[in-house]
């Protein structure tokens, strides 16, 4: 019995195996069958970046990227598994899921690496990872523990999109009868919060009596207090603010405790820029990468003809005096002093300037062009769209030295020349002086080529790498950087490029890398490969040779 029953488990195993293999050569014809006739299979499985856990039910889309109208999508199963038959191309791939943040795949930024089809590519083994989506909730309380309502929180982000760690606002929330705010969804990243928010009880006494009004009663000068700006955690200097570190998935709660101070009244004397009209000011405080305006805890209130006055928390200020006929800018106040009074004749007068736009190459000027000053630190700007005579118009401009950058939804642009008051300059830096009306004309390039290629690594098409084009100059040109992330088989595309000589350069896991400095760039530029792209490029730019993929 014994050996009979052995006989027969022999005789399952050999049928088991040959029909195994059986399959294995149904599979291996098939496979082959699909690629010689020019189709083939993308598949894979969705899956969490939190612990992996596969994701039921996500929507999985591919488009074509020759035709963007060939567009298929499909809902994983309970195993997150995925599967098109795609003709062969290359093809974008996205994954979405309530609850978690839409993505590409291995999306970095506005960047992500396409699905290229071949039978010298894997495209059935794909993992799609999907980020849980963040949510940041918190309550704004007064010093007893009651909840400040109308508090305006500002959510701000650490951003490297342009080459340079920057921190930007990015969202604001208003907190609600309880106090509470939200934030949702949010992805990963570093945040910063800050709250501002006015005492419901507090009480501003002028500091002298405002002309033709009724006599106030004394007021407690307990009330005369507000709330400093406050960053988390309880700090009111943004320089110390705590920075906040959210993954996918984190559910933060983080809860603001503000504690008043004895308010600063600031007096500032306008000279009359006409019969009864006078300049007033504004304040402004520098914050984290920009300048933020600070309406003060009540509006300015003239006590008497061209003397306002200002309540606000102690600290340092930009002051800008705006009126109908003259704007001036005093930098850098230090208002710790109450009733200081702010010498506002060593303010700086703002400019007007007015850029007309002239296209290189082309007859009309694109509808939707601007352009836009940004001053030296790239910490702040001032952007205007083209309008219907080609000029572009700004007001109260501080003096300075200015990078003057343009473009527009469709295309990039380059200003090659200023041209003022019949001095002309090749470049786009423009010195503004003081108190002037300055009339320019902009001379501008298209960015119309596309240079393509292929990073590689031992000789192997690499995916994922990031592929930075620099310009000739990379600390006057930052605008003229490129940038895109190697495909499935370490294929890019730089696109929208302005005509000069660029070096091209690839690097894994560089994403986090402030790439537009030029001495962090300059150590890869050395490996990198130069082109040279001409005014009128009519197909794409090929390089020769591929590009060694670099660590970071």
């Amino acid at each position: 019995m014994s050996a009979f029953r052995s006989q027969i488990t022999a005789a399952i195993i050999v049928f088991g195996l040959l029909q195994l293999s059986c399959q294995y050569l149904r599979g291996e014809q098939s496979s082959k069958k699909d690629a010689g006739s020019g189709q083939f299979r993308i598949a894979g499985t969705v899956v969490s970046t939190t612990g992996g856990s596969v994701l039921a039910q996500a929507r999985v889309t591919i488009r074509n990227a020759q035709d963007p109208k060939d567009i298929q999508s499909r809902l994983t199963g309970d195993d997150g598994h995925f599967e098109f038959n795609v003709r062969t191309g290359k093809y974008g791939l996205q994954g979405a899921k309530r609850g978690f943040i839409t993505a590409d795949y291995d999306q970095h930024e506005q960047f992500s690496t396409a699905i290229v089809t071949g039978t010298d590519f894997d495209t059935e083994n794909i993992l799609l990872k999907l980020a849980p989506s963040a949510v940041l909730v918190g309550r704004v309380l007064d010093e007893s523990g009651d909840p400040v309502r109308h508090a305006n929180v500002l959510l701000w982000r650490e951003d490297h999109s342009t080459g340079l760690s920057r921190v930007v606002r990015f969202r604001n929330d208003v907190t609600d009868d309880q106090g509470g705010y939200e934030f949702t969804p949010l992805d990963g990243g570093t945040y910063f919060l800050s709250v501002s928010a006015t005492p419901w009880y507090a009480v501003h006494p002028p500091s002298t009596a405002q002309e033709g009004a009724p006599v106030i009663a004394a007021a407690d000068r307990n009330l005369d207090v507000v709330y400093p700006t406050t960053y988390y955690a309880g700090t009111s200097d943004w320089e110390d603010a705590t920075p906040i570190l959210i993954r996918g998935g984190d559910h933060l709660e983080l809860d603001f405790h503000l504690v008043p101070i004895s308010a600063v009244h600031v007096i500032f004397r306008s000279e009359p820029q006409a019969e009864n009209v006078y300049g007033f000011p504004q304040l402004q405080q520098r914050v984290f990468d920009g300048i933020d305006s600070q309406r003060g805890r009540e509006n300015p209130r003239m006590i008497s003809p061209g003397v306002f006055e200002v309540t606000t928390a102690p600290g340092k200020y930009v002051v800008q005096l705006s009126g109908p006929t003259q704007n001036a800018r005093i930098n850098e106040v230090d208002i710790s002093e109450d009733h200081r009074e702010i010498d506002t004749s060593s303010g700086e007068t703002l400019s007007n300037v007015t850029a007309s736009v002239h296209m290189l190459g082309a007859d009309r000027v694109p509808k939707d062009l601007f352009v836009g000053l940004r001053d030296a630190t790239r910490r702040g700007g001032d952007f205007r769209i083209v309008n219907s005579r080609g000029e572009a118009v700004f007001e109260r401009v501080a003096p300075g030295t200015y990078e003057v950058v343009t473009g527009s939804s469709t295309n990039s642009y380059a200003v090659v020349q200023i041209t003022s008051q019949d001095h002309a300059s090749s470049g786009h830096t423009l010195k503004v002086p003081a108190a002037t009306s300055l009339s320019i004309s902009l001379s501008l390039v298209g960015g119309n080529a596309v240079v393509e290629g292929y990073a590689k690594q031992a000789g192997k098409g690499i995916a994922g790498a990031m592929v930075v084009l620099i310009p000739k100059h990379p600390e006057a040109n930052r605008e003229l950087f490129r940038r895109d992330q190697s495909d499935l088989d370490g294929s890019f595309s730089l696109r929208q490029v302005i005509p000069g000589t660029y070096t091209v350069i690839a690097i894994a896991n560089g994403w986090d890398l402030d790439w537009s400095k030029p001495a962090v760039i300059t150590k890869y530029a050395a490996r990198g490969r130069t082109i040279v792209v001409p005014g009128q490029a009519n197909r794409p730019i090929q390089l020769p040779d591929a590009v060694e993929i670099q660590p970071k």
